[in-house]
């Protein structure tokens, strides 16, 4: 007979590695999400967001965003009979994690539910979801900015409204009018302009097939999220680019002239489908006045933007609990990866940068709850794209260093922190990259005087909290004095001190003070370092840690 095998086996035994990190809840272990959600008017939503905190933290729920990613989303073209289709198929993972945000309101729920604090409590969900998988972020995105668009449109909006306002999805490929629920995608940019819009060929020709209607000839060289029921773009008209719907279906059942192209292969967001289409011919509807569409789709854009500001501060602190969660458990020569002084240093400062981008995006997602207030509308204005600037320049950065933590195991695909960083590059791609962003903050300083005296009131309230942030005030107050006339070329130098001198004011007035005091020195005095691990002697790195990972 065989040897009875021993009771240990060196080889075959699994040691020294950390339990998954599953079942738990998103919202209540994360101590800067729940006070940001508090301190900034959405505490009668906790409840809720733990509910969906809870559901995110299921190990079934992460194991659809991997899934969902694995079996990418596939164009069928025609059906098996030789009929046009362009038709998107996804696996049913990605349909429960986008049924799972739709039941939550992470689409609308502004909108639809307008109570005190909504949009921050819709900013938490969306910070949640994009923890888990960040490719159903696109349409639930998209929806939450249409809906000002399309109220420019009264019969538009109240045709579609209540389909968005659903909080119950319908993946079926039919009518909308035959739905329980719709979603909104958009394509603006095109192959000869990218993000230059008036350089836009598509051709829109009146139609009299009911009022407002058009028939759009041309193309999108980027269609967000092709399976959503309709889409906003952009086409000439004789006035100028205008703003229209394209619904997938015409009002008579038929599918409409958008041919699907090809879907892009691209870096990360893999479980999302983006594609080119050909219009055409396709039936659309004037939304707003003809040759205002670009100033009508900024309004969208806006909401877009600070989305993408909440997402990338979401991967962040993902990537962050990730690493902190790693160290805890994995020990090297004989002692716990936490407790090694280099290695607290750098886990420390991701959670460092987690609670910074954190408390700017919650910071931004209160003043679009409080727009009817002059001052906070001006706010909005300016930091939306000062925020989504910084934290998605911030993102990549601080998910490399986390997956360093994990080493090998941060490297694989059984990992979330490789999806993590490929998801990063998309937030600073979308709604405009780097320098349009900047421009675009250059724009508003030079033409809004009362946005600069807002984020400076703004600013000036943490006054006298720290040396290094008082000095910074006077250096921002001086290089936003200069802006009017400044190169443009230093205008990512000035958005990167907006950011900084907010963050900083914001974590000295709310946060920490041994997290504010470690900011003020290493963000105002020397600058955001190129690498992170370098918090200098005396600062509370362990308290850090321990708040990062509370539970």
């Amino acid at each position: 007979m065989p040897p009875s095998p021993p009771d240990s086996d060196p080889i075959h035994d699994v040691l020294n590695q950390p339990p998954a990190l599953v079942d738990y809840d998103l919202f209540s272990t994360d101590r800067a999400l729940s006070e940001a959600v508090t301190r900034e008017g959405a505490a009668a939503a906790a409840i809720d967001l733990a509910a969906l905190g809870g559901a995110l933290g299921r190990a079934e729920t992460i194991e659809w965003g991997f899934a969902a990613n694995r079996h990418t989303p596939e164009l069928r073209r025609f059906d098996r009979f030789g009929h046009r289709r362009d038709e998107i198929e996804f696996h049913p993972a990605w349909h429960r994690m986008l049924g799972l945000a739709v039941a939550h309101g992470l689409h609308t729920s502004p909108w639809a539910d307008p109570k005190p604090g909504a949009h921050v409590a819709r900013a938490a969900g969306a910070f949640m979801l994009t923890q888990i998988e960040s490719g159903v972020y696109c349409p639930i995105a998209m929806s939450y900015g249409s809906v000002p668009t399309l109220r420019r449109a009264a019969g538009v909006a109240e045709e579609w409204l209540p389909r968005l306002f659903s909080r119950r999805y319908d993946e079926r490929f039919r009518p909308a009018s035959q739905k329980t629920g719709a979603l909104i995608g958009m394509g603006m940019t095109e192959r000869q302009g990218g993000s230059d819009l008036r350089a836009n060929i598509t051709q829109a020709a009146a139609s009299d097939e009911g009022e407002g209607s058009y028939r759009l000839t041309g193309h999108k060289w980027f269609l967000s999220a092709p399976m959503c029921d309709a889409f906003l773009m952009l086409a000439q008209t004789d006035r100028g680019p205008s703003c229209f719907l394209v619904p997938r279906w015409t009002p008579d059942g038929t599918l409409n002239g958008l041919h699907l192209q090809r879907l892009k292969d691209k870096l990360g967001n893999r479980s999302n489908a983006s594609s080119e289409v050909e219009l055409v011919n396709a039936w659309a509807q004037l939304v707003g006045e003809q040759g205002r569409g670009i100033a009508i789709i900024i309004e969208m854009s806006n909401y877009t933007r600070l989305d993408c500001a909440v997402s990338s501060a979401g991967l962040i602190r993902q990537a962050t609990v990730q690493a902190a969660y790693h160290a805890r458990y994995r020990t090297a020569f004989q002692r716990r990866l936490v407790d090694q002084p280099l290695m607290t240093n750098v886990l420390a400062e991701l959670a460092l940068e987690s609670e910074a981008a954190t408390t700017l995006a919650f910071r931004l997602a209160r003043a679009y709850d409080r727009q009817h207030d002059a001052g906070e509308a001006l706010l909005a204005r300016l930091l939306t794209p000062v925020a989504k600037y910084w934290t998605c320049k911030r993102a990549p950065a601080v998910i490399l260093e986390a997956l360093e933590v994990l080493g090998g195991n941060g490297y694989v695909e059984e990992s979330n922190l490789p999806r993590l960083y490929r998801e990063a590059p998309v937030n600073a791609v979308w709604e405009g990259s780097a320098n349009i962003i900047c421009l675009d903050v250059r724009r508003v300083i030079q033409r809004s005087p009362e946005a600069v005296s807002a984020l400076l009131d703004e600013v000036r309230r943490a006054r006298g909290g720290h040396r290094a942030l008082d000095a910074s005030l006077a250096t921002l107050e001086s290089e936003l004095k200069a802006a009017e006339s400044d190169d443009e070329s230093l205008a990512r130098r000035l958005v990167g001190r907006i950011a900084l001198t907010l963050q900083a004011a914001l974590l000295v007035e709310h946060g920490p003070p041994g997290m504010a005091d470690a900011f003020c020195r290493t963000r105002l005095e020397s600058g955001a370092p190129a690498a992170l691990g370098t918090l200098p002697a005396g600062v509370d790195i362990n308290a850090m840690i321990d708040r990062a990972l509370s539970a």
